[in-house]
């Protein structure tokens, strides 16, 4: 009941109060609640949320989504950078506390709210089905996520995309760890903006 209530009563607690922290909390609260299968399924509402109101540029969202990926838990590593680089405030710490504690409280509250039921809910063939459906479903969400705004965003120019192809084969052939392939495709972009001018 606190997940839907607070999905359903921080927009219009938003519309009477109009604080841009309550503002921060409810666009990472309602994006933490639709998130299934990973955190990327949410890129998309995450820079309409934050790219198009002017909250986070272009390029910071597309530069800290690069660099959350290498380490763990990288959504919310990426909620809270979001949060800290804000350019209303709240920002810098408090922001970052925000973005993280608004994104992950719905997990919190769907775990605690269906552990009592969790033995009725895994026997039941309806809830696996529907569970089977929305794993299909996220597949399509990823690839439109990969798209836009990952790839409309970052691959502008032929080099973009030779050094995303380079890092995947470091990723899948190679099997470089992941933090190597976020800093040899940050200084190899570097590198080439410096070489293109």
């Amino acid at each position: 009941m606190l997940f839907f209530g607070l999905l359903v009563g921080l927009p219009l607690l938003l519309v009477v109060v109009g604080s841009q922290a309550l503002a921060l909390f409810e666009a990472f609260y309602r994006s933490g609640s639709l998130v299934f299968g990973g955190g990327h399924v949410i890129l998309p509402l995450l820079h309409t949320t934050v790219v198009a109101p002017g909250w986070v540029s272009e390029n910071a969202f597309l530069a800290g989504y690069g660099a959350a990926q290498a380490v763990p838990g990288p959504l919310f590593t990426f909620a809270a950078y979001l949060g800290a680089v804000m350019r209303l405030p709240p920002s810098g710490w408090l922001g970052a506390t925000i973005a993280l504690v608004a994104i992950s409280l719905p997990a919190f509250l769907l775990i605690w709210g269906t552990l009592p039921f969790w033995d009725d809910l895994r026997s039941s063939v309806g809830f696996r089905r529907a569970l089977s459906g929305t794993n299909a479903a996220v597949v399509g969400i990823l690839l439109a996520a990969l798209y836009t705004p990952i790839w409309t965003g970052a691959i502008t120019a032929p080099v973009d995309l030779a050094i995303a192809l380079a890092a995947l084969a470091l990723l899948t052939r190679a099997k470089a760890p992941p933090i190597l392939v976020v800093t040899f495709a940050a200084v190899a972009a570097q590198v080439a903006s410096m070489a293109l001018g």
